[in-house]
């Protein structure tokens, strides 16, 4: 029993002291994989989240899709969705929920959290308070958790601040910004004037569930009354709900930190107005049996406080796609405004402008310029108003908190700042340990000398020489271009052949294009054409554009549109090879062509688009001679994914027994292995509201074996769906292994992007 003992004026609430190597705050999908990334390093981390579940705007609460670079497939960033826990998370959500439940999603981050034992979670738990040791350095965070009614004192040597508002670098007195930059300050031509817009604002969503009877709907009081107050009104519909009515906008005049209240509050009487109109107006017939099954009850934040690094991203940086010595992530999402009236705006709901390809993000952007132990991570580092509109979409916020969670790994470790690991040797090693985690930074290799892979002979049981891609039963009008992306190799370019069926007489045009930017998938250079007679009927045209290849690239065969013509399709599918049409995506894009005023800095390019299966089938063809550079050798040396070239081995189709041999000239010890395969980085894996054609991508090996070379199995697992598959096993020496590889759908050839060895 418990009384409460003498009359006392005031209480405390408990209070718990906790003492870690690195507190992150804020536990949106940035502070989710800083503290992933971390633990696994080997540290201990407290991961402070005011919400009672992860994921901040992806969660259940917010319901908006996590995208990054891959943009909904509608930019020319081929293979580009982010590597490491990110990747291991979309690639997880999709194997569980491929229906985009955002519950499920809820679940999966809450798992992959409490599963680190260096992890402790506080849910619930607001920061509001930050001691320092001295003017540049935090000593500690105070947080309560209202559920346990719990003040957590928490010390560390080392702070990431991921909350979005970024409530501890402003309480700590870290310099930051708000609004957006003048033309003047960075030259960025398309920096907003103030009659576009100083923020981005909230949104809210909703969802609405079809019971199959008729459903009434009593409008709040608040609800807005005036439907034709939101200047597009017209586009409202029935079956348009949750974030593809992103543009459910507001607060950009507003202070989006501290009125978050007041457009909380405008949202919903605008989302419960809307409903009105689409229940009550009579326009809408088909909403009869639809009744509201879900509100957000908090707003999906865009934009707040940004914080100083010791550089600043800008425009020029996302678009002419800057190199710069401390890469450690990269971004792929357009340049994306929007106008400050948000709903209420009569301009679009946004300019979204995209570049080439992907650009690096530089380590300087993820801390504090003037708090000496302060990472940034989410959507609050160091980054201009006009770069921010790139940088601060979920999956690049995730990408670089990966960098961030290492960072301070080693920090810890090594008794660093983080400005120490701008040192070149540090830096180095910052991004090797990021490169074996499966992050993908951009023309970043470093050697790794702990890697017993890269010190051995690979063979491989077969090698893909790719031949042909047999024709199927369908087809497709050439009524807008149609190309095949392919990987070549130095020397004379092969023969292409393609089987048409033409209506009549005619001609078409076929290109060869590359890209004229590095590791990049814009066509944008055209290298050959040639102009081909077609009879009327169904036969075969071959081209030769008769010109040599200098270096490994990927080169775009196109035909271009021919209406008279129909195109024959394949049913085989492979790794590093796509179709692509020159066509647009309405998510992201008004046009098939990138088309921006002459005075915006952006630049003016064709979009080229692969198609979501089932769709997306390749063209039927022969290349003669075959293409080569599949070879076993791409699994030790490469990045782990397609870039300039296919960087993988790919196994022929006829092999039955797949596997790769790796020896080595005397025995050495080994511990564990990692296997890279091909989860399909070009499909975004939006989290959640859209479907996906598959729970397990159908490159994907499912099954792998490895044995010492006695034949002795030292480990194995089947039913894999994860990109990189980790074996550990005791420590076993020997001159060789065999890595047996198998379990690819629908006769698509095996692959492996990169096979990493360690002791």
């Amino acid at each position: 029993m418990i009384t409460d003992g003498p009359v006392a004026e005031t209480r405390s609430p408990l209070v718990k002291q906790i003492q870690t190597d690195l507190v992150v705050v804020g536990g949106g999908l940035a502070g989710v994989c800083a503290a992933i990334t971390a633990a696994r390093a080997g540290i201990q981390v407290v991961l402070i989240q005011d919400r009672p579940v992860l994921g901040g705007n992806a969660s259940s609460e917010v319901r908006l899709w996590a995208l990054g670079a891959t943009s909904h497939m509608g930019n020319n960033n081929r293979w580009a969705r982010e590597g490491g826990v990110i990747d291991e998370i979309f690639v997880e959500n999709t194997y569980r929920n491929r229906d985009g439940n955002p519950l499920i999603l809820d679940t999966i981050l809450l798992e992959k959290v409490v599963e680190q034992p260096n992890i402790t979670l506080l849910l619930n738990t607001a920061a509001f308070e930050v001691t320092k040791s001295d003017p540049d350095t935090i000593q500690s965070v105070r947080a309560f958790c209202s559920q346990n009614s719990t003040m957590y004192e928490v010390s560390s040597r080392l702070f990431c601040d991921a909350s979005g508002d970024g409530i501890v670098g402003f309480m700590s007195g870290a310099a930051f910004r708000m609004g957006a930059e003048t033309k003047e300050e960075f030259g960025e031509q398309f920096a907003p004037d103030e009659s576009y817009g100083q923020l981005l604002g909230h949104s809210i969503y909703f969802y609405t569930k079809d019971t199959g009877r008729p459903v009434r709907f009593v409008p709040p009081s608040f609800a807005i009354k005036d439907i034709t107050a939101i200047p597009r009104w017209r586009n409202f519909a029935v079956g348009q709900d949750g974030c593809r009515l992103w543009w459910i906008e507001y607060g950009g005049r507003l202070d989006t930190v501290h009125e978050t209240e007041t457009i909380k509050w405008e949202l919903w009487k605008i989302v419960y107005g809307v409903w009105d109109y689409m229940k009550n107006s009579g326009k809408f017939p088909e909403a009869e049996t639809l009744t509201l099954e879900w509100v957000g009850q908090i707003p999906g934040k865009r934009e707040s406080r940004r914080f100083e690094g010791d550089t600043m991203m800008i425009q020029q940086d996302v678009i002419e796609q800057r190199r710069c010595d401390d890469a450690v992530s990269f971004g792929g999402w357009a340049v994306d405004l929007h106008p400050s009236d948000g709903v209420y705006s009569d301009l679009p709901g946004c300019n979204q402008w995209h570049s080439k390809g992907v650009y690096p993000i530089p380590f300087r952007a993820m801390y504090s310029r003037n708090i000496r132990n302060l990472f940034l991570a989410g959507r609050i580092i160091s980054a201009s108003h006009l770069a921010f509109g790139s940088t601060r979409v979920m999956a690049t916020c995730a990408h670089n908190a990966q960098a961030v969670g290492m960072a301070a790994a080693i920090c810890h470790r090594d008794n660093l700042v983080p400005r120490d690991l701008l040192d070149g040797d540090r830096m180095r090693g910052l991004q090797k340990e990021l490169l074996r985690t499966g992050q993908h930074i951009p023309r970043v290799q470093i050697d790794d000398e702990d890697d017993l892979a890269t010190k051995a002979t690979v063979s491989a049981s077969s090698e893909l020489q790719l031949q042909s891609f047999p024709a199927g039963d369908d087809s497709i009008p050439m009524e807008s271009p149609i190309g095949m992306l392919l990987p070549i190799v130095p020397g004379k370019l092969p023969r292409f052949q393609f089987h048409l069926d033409a209506k009549a007489a005619t001609e078409i045009h076929i290109e060869l294009r590359g890209c004229t930017r590095e590791d990049s998938f814009t066509p944008d250079e055209v290298l050959a054409s040639r102009n081909v007679p077609v009879d009327a009927g169904r036969l075969s045209v071959e081209v030769d554009f008769d010109i040599a290849i200098a270096s490994q690239r990927y080169l775009f065969v196109c035909l271009m549109a021919n209406p008279k013509v129909a195109v024959s399709l394949s049913d085989h599918r492979m790794t590093g090879v796509l179709s692509v049409h020159h066509t647009l995506e309405r998510k992201v894009s008004n046009s098939a062509v990138q088309d921006p005023p002459d005075d915006i800095g952006v630049e003016r390019f064709e979009f080229w688009l692969p198609q979501r299966r089932p769709a997306g089938k390749n063209l039927a063809m022969q290349i003669t001679p075959p293409l080569s550079g599949f070879g076993p050798g791409n699994v030790i040396t490469g990045p782990e994914r397609p870039t300039s070239g296919i960087n993988a081995w790919v196994a022929s189709p006829d092999d039955s027994s797949p596997s790769l041999n790796l020896t080595w000239d005397h025995p050495v010890t080994i511990r564990r292995v990692v296997v890279a395969l091909d989860t399909d980085l070009d499909h975004p894996m939006e989290t959640v509201l859209m479907g996906h054609p598959e729970s397990r991508m159908p490159f994907c090996a499912a099954n792998i074996r490895v044995t010492d070379d006695s034949g002795r199995c030292l480990a194995e697992v089947s039913d894999n769906h994860q990109t990189r598959c980790e074996l550990t096993f005791p420590a076993t020496q020997t001159r060789g292994l065999k890595i047996e590889v198998s379990g690819t759908d629908n006769g698509i050839p095996v692959s492996v992007f990169r096979v990493r060895v360690f002791e």
